[in-house]
């Protein structure tokens, strides 16, 4: 059916036929290629190459990482290789256990969501086509694990496993520490962690670290491991997290190779079984990823990305009047395009933004999507975009991964992201095929926010990309972890070390502060009454751990790494159905009477009770924008550090006389061909960064600090450090400051941190 040159040719002609006619070219040629009629390559699309890279590394066995930009067909890679595994088996054996082979771990419960339902279109045209070539039918089936999982689901789940089961990290760590879904979980063969950079850089990345090698415990073997991501750098360090550590070897000498730049050969299949990992606690002990097939195929692809500013200037702040400008262009842009997705970085910012276009598109083609919202209300929203009853779609972060909202022809950005990487996953979602071009707007709310834009737009084209900071051995996780296991089977405690060690943010923990731990949880804490909240048994000659009678039901109810939020839940009577949440601040300032509008509609509180507001709808009423309180991601080093390359050439440029009409036309002339910016744009960012030149002496960059001191209206001083390091750095310089100052002259100081410097007074 194919050439035996082609990446598909190893796979069962029941996948061929599948292929064939889900990627026809020529539509009507489908149905006869499905029934097996020769087709050549012309007839259908050709994998692309992560894909072929992909499969010949998964195919041979390796743990593979595949790093592709957005819409390359990435999930695919993943999952068809072990498909077709299963299809072969089924068709060798008449059909399939009922047993879990392939454990599917995605970030976000709404992604996982998401590939479960993009599973089912695939089997059933599957078992259509195996019917019309006369095969034997296969009956592959999925099932999602996710915090948003009915009690039903999960029991039917265990009394019949999936083959294919789609987990969440934090549902994951529950199967594995529950009796029975632990026991489910022993027949894995494959494990696939999607958007793996999505959890990397927080302790949820050290927390699935620990949870897959408990999985490859549970399972009596190594499982083959595969990571999906768009943006990840380095990758080289993206790889040893998933593989983990090498134990059995000792390392004499490493490098870590380059990533290969899209467009190369295949020889983008690596081995990664030569990568050196730091020393670490360890002291002289060396450690190695275990050996991984990097299959690195870039994270550039061609993007249609401008500025977009409003008519008046920008300021400091923006006016009201300026805002009505930015939703007027917006709205303009809505009506050039089938479809719109307007990312902003806030919950707030997303209810606000889809009231003022409602009022400009109508209420029925705008519509907001967060966090914050109901799972159903989010659903509703992407079918609504998916199925094209809905225009524009506001959103945050919780749209930002590869979720499958449909064709979106734009994507508009409100604000800076902050990050590079996030800034290409959002513009990703537009394009969102292997031949799409992905388009974005990005629109600034300040003069330091166009300035950051700026540099944004740049260090894209220049192909720059954030480097993941990964949380070295955070011990809260890993006592949580060991609770979980010691809950589940009793351990030895340097049986469970050697487990825990072989996880790379863990390759460098001691065996001092592993035996902490382990101490920590079996001796609780002290109070009046003796020692309380102790987890586990130890028994100090044998070394075993062993669980107390509650051990796993506080493990069960207790786990994950997400933070807890005190929300109230916002249920609508008389229904009882939950709408979303507030947060209990604003709920407990609000009072019964009060209109206040979520998911773009508005409500009227009718009660407010311990954890719940009771709603009934306000019929359109006028209503406040709610808030909601958590920590706004700070800008990555990278991009600070384009947005002080960016002052530094501007400052050079402008030279000795930053005032002079003449110069400052010449610069906005070079900003406008170097960025690729509006004129418009580039002649604020001079006259801004001139005037900032011209008083301050200097432009803040890295490489140069400016200190400025002034009097506020009430006499008191202020001294302003400008530092354009991000707020990440800028708030714990602010810190020291402030006890700096308070130890050497005795007074108390307040400190405010922004990604621009840091405010004392």
């Amino acid at each position: 059916m194919t050439s035996p040159a082609s990446p598909l040719a190893s796979f069962h002609p029941l996948i061929q036929a599948w292929w064939q006619r889900r990627f026809a070219l020529d539509p009507g040629a489908s149905a006869g290629t499905a029934r097996g009629a020769a087709a050549t390559t012309a007839e259908f699309a050709p994998p692309t190459p992560a894909q072929a890279d992909g499969w010949e590394a998964i195919r041979a066995g390796h743990d593979t990482l595949i790093a592709a930009p957005t819409g390359s067909g990435k999930t695919l890679a993943a999952f068809l290789h072990s498909i077709d595994a299963l299809t072969r088996e089924a068709m060798d054996n008449g059909g399939l256990p009922d047993e879990v082979r392939v454990v599917y771990v995605s970030p976000l419960k709404a992604l996982s969501a998401d590939i479960h339902r993009n599973l089912a279109e695939p089997r059933r045209e599957m078992r259509e086509i195996a019917q019309e070539l006369g095969l034997p039918p296969v009956h592959l089936t999925a099932a999602v694990r996710s915090g948003d999982t009915p009690a039903s689901e999960r029991a039917a789940m265990l009394r019949k496993p999936p083959h294919i089961l789609v987990t969440t990290p934090e549902s994951l760590y529950l199967l594995l520490t529950a009796e029975r879904s632990r026991a489910m979980l022993r027949t894995a063969t494959t494990v696939i962690v999607d958007e793996i950079h999505a959890v990397i850089e927080s302790r949820r990345g050290p927390h699935l670290a620990l949870s897959l090698e408990r999985l490859d415990h549970v399972a009596g073997r190594r499982l083959q491991r595969i990571g999906l991501s768009a943006t990840q750098k380095p990758i080289e360090e993206v790889a040893s997290f998933l593989v983990g550590v090498d134990r059995d070897v000792s390392l004499a000498d490493g490098g870590a190779r380059t990533g290969t730049a899209p467009g190369q050969s295949a020889d983008a299949l690596i081995d990664r079984s030569d990568a050196a990992g730091p020393a670490g606690e360890r002291g002289a002990q060396n450690v190695r990823a275990r050996p991984v097939v990097i299959v690195d195929r870039g994270h550039v692809r061609e993007l249609d990305i401008a500025l977009e500013l409003p008519p008046s200037p920008l300021e400091a702040v923006m006016s009201g009047e300026v805002w009505q400008e930015v939703y007027d262009r917006i709205a303009a842009l809505a009506n050039e395009h089938r479809t719109t997705l307007v990312f902003v970085n806030t919950r707030r910012l997303a209810e606000r933004a889809a009231r003022a276009l409602s009022e400009r598109l109508g209420g029925e083609a705008v519509t907001a999507h967060h966090g914050s919202l109901a799972k159903e209300v989010r659903l509703d929203a992407e079918e609504r975009l998916k199925n094209g009853t809905l225009r524009v779609l506001v959103a945050t972060a919780s749209l930002e991964l590869g979720i499958d909202i449909g064709h979106v022809d734009l994507v508009v950005q409100l604000g800076s992201p902050h990050r590079i990487a996030s800034f290409l996953q959002r513009v990703g979602r537009s394009g969102h095929t292997v031949t799409g071009t992905p388009k974005g707007r990005l629109v600034p709310l300040s003069r330091d926010d166009l300035v950051e834009c700026t540099a944004l737009l740049a260090a894209v084209r220049a192909g720059e990309l954030d480097r993941i900071i990964m949380p070295a051995a955070p011990i809260d996780v890993l006592a949580q972890q060991i609770a979980a296991e010691v809950a589940a089977e009793e351990w030895n405690e340097d049986a469970l070390y050697a487990l825990y060690t072989r996880a790379w943010p863990y390759r460098t923990l001691s065996r001092e502060r592993f035996a902490e731990t382990v101490q920590m949880i079996a001796r609780g804490f002290s109070t009046q009454r003796g020692r309380r909240g102790a987890l586990i048994h130890y028994d100090p000659v044998s070394r075993a751990l062993r669980a107390r009678r509650a051990t796993r039901i506080l493990a069960l109810t207790s786990g994950g790494a997400i933070p807890e939020v005190s929300d109230y839940r916002v249920v609508l009577e008389p229904e009882g159905v939950v709408i979303g949440s507030v947060n209990e601040d604003f709920a407990v300032e609000s009072m019964a009477g009060d209109v206040f509008q979520l998911g773009n509609t508005s409500w009227r509180v009718l009660q407010i009770q311990q954890g719940t507001m009771r709603v009934a709808d306000a019929e359109g009423a006028p209503p406040n924008i709610p808030f909601w309180f958590g920590e706004a991601p700070a800008r990555s080093d990278e991009l600070s550090a384009a947005v002080a390359t960016l002052r530094a050439e501007v400052a050079a440029r402008l030279g000795d006389a930053p005032g002079d009409p003449g110069r400052r036309a010449e610069v906005a002339a070079w900003l406008v061909e170097a960025c690729q910016v509006p004129e418009s744009a580039a002649e604020q960012l001079v006259l801004y960064l001139g005037d900032a030149l011209r008083v301050l002496g200097a432009l803040p960059t890295h490489h140069t600090l400016v200190l400025e001191r002034f009097f506020d209206d009430g006499g008191g001083m202020q001294l302003l450090l400008h530092a354009p390091f991000g707020s990440r750095v800028n708030r714990a310089w602010g810190l020291a400051l402030r006890k700096k100052f308070c130890q050497s002259f005795n007074f108390e100081l307040q400190a405010v941190a922004t990604e621009e410097g840091v405010l004392l007074s």
